[in-house]
């Protein structure tokens, strides 16, 4: 069966058919010559970040084994609630009322992987290669970073570019992303701008090219998962962070420990996770996920279910103007009246209003808005509610931003089920 199949199905699927290829494919994992465990080091860190801890007795193993924890797809160890999408790559999201803390905990924090996590992630040896067209080439260590550079905190947007994809009809293909693909957590690291500007940032460069050290899911030790990049422009700003902790504490493993780039505003793609290399190009980056139809949409609207020509997409920049609403839970019972609250964010820009409605768009009033506690983190919103007789109501979240535009009601359809930003509805009963 062609991997492309194979990735379709589970853990269990996988395993059963050929469970040889599937420790390779799935894990790295290498058997020793007598069939006895793994060799060395070969795929045990990425099994030992999906079930949380180390595996003293691994040399145990026998071919094809899949930990307990991972046969009950429990493959989400520190994470707390998150839905799981996919489980090669581990991709999971997290539901709206779980997210419903003006900060994410690192628990909730959703999970977007595309290739196989490193082995090696000891934030000791860890080392970051700067390169390119750059004056003073530099190769730094996580010790490095924190004592040449400024160390900052800040609360910073994440969202796959995915983000909703479920909603579109006709289906988009790749994982059913509903509204949990998002988070805001707090980051600590140095500003990607003060390490460009120290290796020299030469005069012809247009582009970053990111690079980690997760693996490819074939296994291919040549193949890239993943590599995307942002203009220089976007790469001079003051909120992208090279980060090291995640709400004061080292990354989690399915968050790109123990190294990872942060781009509050644009797809979540481009803030590489296991992050080893930037590389400055004198081109836009073609890295695996820059060129085709990946990150991409058309560049004028389309009809559901038309085909695109590849050439007529264009790069996804900024993600467009959100809301989500996370307290009460869809299908809760509020009484006769309750607090409604959540979030908005809209890429680079902030946000001037939110409002709801609970009669169904006929009417609207502003809901009581925070300031973003810094650039580049969603603002937080809330408002009281009063329903005038027992029985079921929505309620409905659009945010507007600081350019003027608007959450709209529905969006055009795109082949790739990207920047989905449609208002989010919740419904309650009222009793």
């Amino acid at each position: 069966m062609a991997l492309d199949e194979d990735k379709k199905r589970s853990v269990q699927e996988f395993f059963a058919d050929d469970p040889e290829k599937a420790d390779k494919e799935f894990f790295g994992r290498v058997a020793n010559p007598d069939r006895r465990g793994f060799l060395k080091r070969t795929g045990l860190a990425t099994m030992a970040a999906m079930v949380g801890t180390s595996i003293p007795f691994h040399r145990n193993m026998p071919i094809g084994f899949v930990p307990a924890a991972m046969a009950q797809e429990n493959v989400l160890f520190g994470k707390e609630g998150l839905t799981l999408l996919n489980d090669r790559p581990v991709n999971a999201e997290t539901p709206p009322e779980l997210l419903d803390d003006a900060i994410t905990p690192t628990s909730r924090h959703f999970i977007r992987n595309n290739g196989i996590p490193p082995e090696d992630v000891d934030p000791s040896t860890w080392t970051l290669t700067i390169d390119g067209f750059v004056d003073n080439p530099m190769e730094l260590t996580i010790a490095d970073l924190r004592e040449q550079f400024e160390v900052v905190t800040m609360a910073l947007t994440l969202e796959c570019g995915g983000n909703g994809r479920g909603f579109f009809n006709p289906p988009a293909k790749g994982n059913q992303w509903t509204y949990g693909a998002v988070a805001c957590s707090e980051w600590t690291g140095v500003r990607l701008k003060d390490v460009l500007e120290k290796a020299g940032v030469q005069s012809n460069v247009v582009y970053t090219a990111h690079y980690g050290a997760d693996g490819h899911l074939s296994g291919d030790p040549d193949k890239l998962p993943i590599s995307r990049g942002v203009p220089i422009e976007k790469a001079m700003t003051d909120n992208i962070l090279i980060a090291f902790e995640m709400n004061g504490e080292a990354l989690h493993p399915m968050n790109g420990a123990p190294l990872r780039l942060v781009v509050p505003g644009w797809p979540a793609s481009t803030a590489q996770k296991w992050l080893t290399r930037i590389e400055l190009r004198d081109q836009v980056h073609d890295g695996p996920k820059m060129t085709g139809t990946s990150y991409r949409v058309p560049a004028y609207p389309v009809a559901p279910g038309q085909d695109v020509p590849d050439e007529d997409f264009v790069i996804i920049e900024r993600m467009p103007v959100k809301s989500l609403v996370t307290f009460p839970a869809n299908g809760a019972d509020t009484g006769m009246g309750t607090q409604v609250r959540g979030h908005a964010w809209s890429g680079d820009r902030s946000i001037d209003k939110v409002e709801i409605s609970t009669d169904f768009g006929s009417t609207w009033r502003d809901a009581e808005l925070d300031a973003p506690v810094n650039d580049g983190a969603w603002q937080n919103w809330r408002a009281d509610v009063t329903f005038p007789q027992a029985g079921y109501y929505e309620v409905w979240a659009r945010a507007t931003d600081s350019a003027g535009v608007m959450q709209p009601f529905a969006i055009d359809w795109n082949p790739k089920g990207y920047l989905n930003n449609t208002m989010h509805r919740v419904g309650v009963r009222a009793s």
